[in-house]
């Protein structure tokens, strides 16, 4: 009786052991199939801080080191969702009116990116579906930050040709639209064109760098603490001025990067854009979050 007692126990171990070893299996095939660990979700906190930090210099090459590093957990999901953007931008860019919604659209497609690398940041997986992710979280606000980036875009532009016009350039075309055309030796009026055009070129640089500063970190701070449109540009421009330095080296080092990338028939890209993406919401992190651990 205690052998046949011992015969049964000893079977029962083993038939657990097998299913153990087969959800071990199991578990492991389905890490090699998705290219990612199946970690469970961590709970951590992220609260907003009411001023953005002030960051040490260095770290505008670490936000962009290590946005290589959130590539590389999953780099298969990140060149997918990066040729069907640039797809979507491009479809879009070549119908002339419907090319007005790049700018909306540019920000709700932001906030999703920064929800998957919120994922990649807690251990769960990323997937294609965050690319669409923003336009189901706070997509009107994102749009309206898309909106007022656009009327300051085109602000932008009416200040620019103004100047140019102001400057000369105005005379320089109508000369050029009269038949006293010929009057005007070629390197006089090539001269007066290039000065022109410069003034206005310098003039969009000049006004475009704040422009950038009100929404690089707006859409984070939409989607991931509902701040308003106009108060999450707010906030993006004081971050972006506070910490002038770290990305003083974080552009230099972006622009290398995206010269580089283009010049394998821009295939660099597919590398280099995710590995910027991932940066942002690394800097976002470090500048207006306090991150609590699970206990």
């Amino acid at each position: 009786m205690l052998e046949k007692m011992a015969s049964g126990l000893h079977t029962q171990t083993l038939s657990h052991q097998s299913i153990a070893i087969g959800v071990n299996v199991v578990s492991e095939e389905s890490q090699e199939i998705t290219g990612q660990p199946q970690n469970e979700p961590q709970q951590i906190a992220y609260q907003l801080l009411e001023t953005p930090r002030h960051c040490a210099g260095v770290l505008g090459y670490q936000w962009i080191r290590d946005g290589f590093r959130y590539f590389a957990k999953a780099p298969l999901i990140w060149i997918v969702m990066t040729i069907i953007f640039l797809a979507i931008m491009v479809l879009i860019g070549v119908v002339p009116v419907v090319s007005l919604l790049s700018p909306v659209l540019g920000p709700i497609f932001m906030g999703g990116l920064m929800l998957g690398c919120r994922a990649i940041d807690t251990g769960q997986p990323l997937r294609v579906a965050h690319l669409f992710a923003g336009f189901n979280r706070n997509t009107g606000s994102l749009a309206a930050v898309g909106g007022l980036y656009l009327l300051g875009y085109l602000a932008i532009i009416v200040v620019a040709m103004l100047i140019m016009l102001l400057s000369g350039g105005g005379d320089m075309f109508a000369a050029m639209s009269v038949e006293t055309t010929n009057d005007i030796p070629t390197d006089v009026s090539g001269s007066m064109l290039m000065v022109s055009g410069g003034v206005m070129l310098l003039v969009v640089m000049l006004l475009y760098i704040p422009l950038i500063m009100l929404i690089w970190f707006a859409p984070a701070l939409v989607v991931f603490h509902n701040v308003r449109p106009i108060a999450a540009m707010r906030l993006s421009f004081k971050a972006c001025l506070r910490n002038w330095v770290p990305y003083l080296l974080y552009g230099l080092i972006a622009l290398l990067l995206m010269i580089i990338a283009i010049v394998p028939i821009g295939l660099g890209l597919l590398i280099v854009m995710p590995a910027l993406i991932a940066s942002i919401y690394l800097s976002y992190r470090d500048i207006f979050e306090s991150v609590e651990p699970p206990a």
